[in-house]
């Protein structure tokens, strides 16, 4: 490109030059000849008055005298009628520009020049259009390879952009070179670059989010096919697969939320459900693990509430918080509802040593773990009960409360009465 960006340039600049570089050789070589053709005339014409003032006084024609009159280089002839001719300088050989006079008293004067003189004038003048040409054309090959340079340099970088994009480096570069239309294409680079990255990144979240929330449910899943496997009681068999096809169920809602969650975070699929139920599974599917820890786990507070959200979604980040407790926390793990307003509240805490103070609301950051853990569960949890209008907060650190708030279909729902169930 910058070759042909030169070439171009280079072209246009000879054909002006050889337009009004040509045309302005032949206007001054004509010029030059018509001024000394001027000049020669006007020569003759003063050799003419000198000549004719001596015939009015009767002098003899002094060609010593003429010749003081007479440029260098030039030569005159005088012809005076009934006297000799008389001859001023040398003849000129070669071709010459000649110019005449005649007087009143009919005396004839013929002043020549060598047309060698217009010749070398004229070379003068061609040399200076040649220097002048030359000093164009220099200065369009240098302004040709600097706008060249500005052009294919900003080129060769948005290829390389584009070059990155392909590879999967989605870092926008934020450059600019002063030419709108390279500008709009780095613009649209930058533009495609961010939305690559943020795809990226909602590509990775999920695929870690994914991971983390679906190992403990797929663990315990397997675990209760491995029970049916090994049991003959029918009913048993029929017990342990409907819980296996709950879970399922919940699993794939689960899926569903994270994958509406990676597209848009803003899209939720809240309907009215019965939380006790969700409480009441969630205890059920971990008593087995807290019994094989030797902890228990509780549950207290109002009943019968309808909250509004994403069953699954709801359940997963219940299971978050109660998997956490037993993970990190001690003692026994209480699963507390209240009524706050027109929010239905479901606290879970423990007797651990709670989250560190310098943490706080900052655990549900991703990567943000302070038992050497990844960091995603409670961010994910977060964005669970975000995405169906819901809310996830640490209310306590030591005892660690954290409360999982839904708002409620009707405010009148909950039975006054509490229960404990174990």
């Amino acid at each position: 490109m910058r070759r042909r960006l030169i070439n171009s340039t280079l072209a246009v600049v000879l054909v002006v030059i050889a337009v009004f570089g040509v045309s302005l050789v032949i206007v001054e070589t004509r010029t030059i000849t018509s001024s000394a053709q001027d000049r020669i005339e006007s020569e003759a014409l003063r050799l003419v008055g000198i000549v004719e003032a001596n015939i009015l006084e009767r002098k003899p024609i002094d060609a010593q005298a003429l010749a003081e009159q007479l440029d260098a280089g030039r030569y005159a002839r005088v012809q005076v009628p009934g006297r000799v001719s008389v001859e001023v300088g040398e003849r000129i050989p070669d071709s010459v520009i000649r110019g005449s006079a005649r007087g009143e008293q009919g005396e004839l004067v013929v002043v020549e020049e060598s047309r060698s003189t217009v010749t070398r004038e004229v070379g003068r003048t061609l040399a200076v259009v040649g220097a002048v040409a030359l000093l164009a054309v220099v200065a369009a090959v240098l302004l040709a390879v600097r706008q060249a340079n500005r052009l294919a340099s900003p080129l060769t970088d948005l290829a390389e952009t584009a070059e990155r994009l392909g590879s999967g480096d989605p870092r926008p570069r934020h450059k600019r070179y002063g030419v709108p239309e390279l500008d709009r294409v780095a613009d649209v680079l930058d533009s495609s670059a961010e939305r690559i990255a943020r795809m990226l990144t909602a590509e990775r979240r999920l695929a870690a989010d994914a991971s983390h929330q679906l190992r403990t449910p797929l663990t315990a899943l397997s675990m209760r096919l491995e029970e049916i496997t090994v049991t003959e009681d029918l009913e048993t068999v029929r017990e342990e697969a409907t819980i296996a096809l709950t879970q399922v169920e919940r699993l794939t809602d689960v899926v569903e939320r994270l994958l509406t969650n990676s597209r848009d975070p803003r899209t939720g699929s809240a309907v009215p459900f019965d939380l006790d139920e969700v409480v009441k599974q969630q205890v059920e599917e971990w008593r087995p693990a807290y019994r094989s820890a030797g902890r228990a786990i509780v549950r207290s507070g109002k009943t019968g509430m309808r909250a509004v959200g994403t069953p699954g979604a709801v359940s997963q980040v219940l299971a978050t918080l109660v998997e956490n407790a037993l993970m990190h926390g001690g003692g026994t793990v209480a699963l507390r509802t209240r009524v706050i307003g027109n929010q239905a509240v479901l606290e879970v805490t423990d007797e651990g040593p709670g989250v560190p103070p310098d943490l706080g609301n900052r655990i549900f950051e991703r990567a943000i773990s302070g038992r050497n853990s990844t960091g995603i569960g409670l961010a994910v949890a977060r964005d669970l009960a975000e995405a169906d209008g819901g809310r996830l907060e640490l209310l306590q650190t030591q005892p660690p409360v954290f409360a999982l708030f839904l708002s409620m279909t009707t405010p009148e729902a909950p039975v006054e009465a509490e229960q404990t169930v174990r």
